[in-house]
């Protein structure tokens, strides 16, 4: 980032100088590496799908050429970023370590030198080959972590999933939760289904649901209340889920909650969203659940598949 009048912009070539300082200086600490600038370069506010595509695309072609790969992200939709990459590159088999700052690398007080170097690390040796989020002291499975601060230098989490290593004077690696890969190296990156996502409160509208649910909306998310409940009183609010539905809209429930997971039939008022037709998320967060979800229906899979395949465990991204 570089600062303007209206606040910091990212820049092209501005980050390879400290690049090249932080890896020559490290007197052989840090592994040798290969760094690429995409052209061109955007706040994270600015990502779409293209471009969870266009970084699985050039992770992917480059599979064989590197021992592992760090993505540098802005913070504010990293955890998007690093959940699609896990469902874009299935059995991929090698560390690809998601990281950023929430200060810019050129101040003093930057926390980026710190996240670049933790990663670099992770990324060189091969003890979690998946997708994963680094920030301050943890490691996150990518399609775990949530943005909790939007100033903290510890501002990421995975509430719902325990990190999957501690960065402390030694990198820890908590092997019972990392994932073997499983089949051979993929590249998922063809155009994305389209998807959105809904947060329930007091009073909300059937008719914005109803509105939202016409093409080209492909696939819906709903963050509901609690263990994944919603207005079960609501006529018009449970007719607008079986509409949707009924048209091969993948509606799919997980909760507003930091933490815990979508239980059927817990309540009355979850299971009337379950009878209209919805599907539940169990524990995934919205990121994932999104991601996921538009992944599936840019395969081309007829509805029914895709509803089943959002109830399973793909990548370590829920818990049933």
């Amino acid at each position: 980032m570089e600062d303007t009048p209206d606040g910091g912009v990212p820049a092209a070539a501005a980050l390879a100088p400290y690049l090249e300082e932080i890896v020559d200086g490290s007197k052989g600490e840090l592994p040798p590496i290969y760094f690429r600038e995409l052209d061109r370069l955007i706040d994270s506010s600015n990502a779409t799908p293209d471009t969870w595509c266009t970084i699985a695309r050039i992770v992917y072609e480059h599979r064989d050429d590197h021992a592992g790969f760090v993505v540098l992200h802005g913070t504010d939709t990293m955890a998007y970023t690093a959940s699609a990459l896990s469902f874009l590159l299935p059995g991929f088999g090698k560390p690809v370590v998601v990281t950023g700052s929430q200060i810019p690398i050129a101040r003093a007080r930057s926390d980026g030198r710190q996240n670049l170097v933790g990663a670099l690390q992770l990324a060189a040796a091969p003890d979690v080959p998946e997708v994963s989020l680094l920030f301050g002291e943890l490691v996150l499975r990518g399609n775990r972590a949530t943005k909790m601060d939007a100033s903290g230098l510890d501002a990421f989490d995975s509430p719902r999933c325990a990190p999957l290593a501690q960065m402390g004077v030694d990198i820890v690696v908590n092997r019972a939760l990392v994932r073997t890969p499983e089949g051979e190296p993929e590249l998922i990156a063809g155009k994305l289904g389209q998807v959105a996502a809904v947060r329930l409160f007091p009073g909300f509208s059937a008719s914005i649901l109803a509105n939202l649910c016409r093409p080209p909306l492909q696939g819906l998310i709903i963050e509901a209340y609690g263990a994944g409940n919603g207005p079960s009183d609501d006529r018009e609010f449970l007719a607008a889920i079986e509409e949707a539905t009924s048209q091969g809209i993948v509606v799919v429930v997980v909760t507003q909650c930091v933490r815990g997971s979508v239980q059927p039939g817990a309540y009355a008022t979850g299971s009337a969203l379950i009878r209209a037709g919805a599907v539940p998320g169990f524990d995934m967060t919205t990121e994932a659940a999104l991601t996921k979800l538009a992944v599936l229906l840019g395969q081309g899979l007829d509805a029914a598949t895709v509803a089943a395949l959002m109830q399973q465990d793909l990548a370590g991204e829920l818990t049933r």
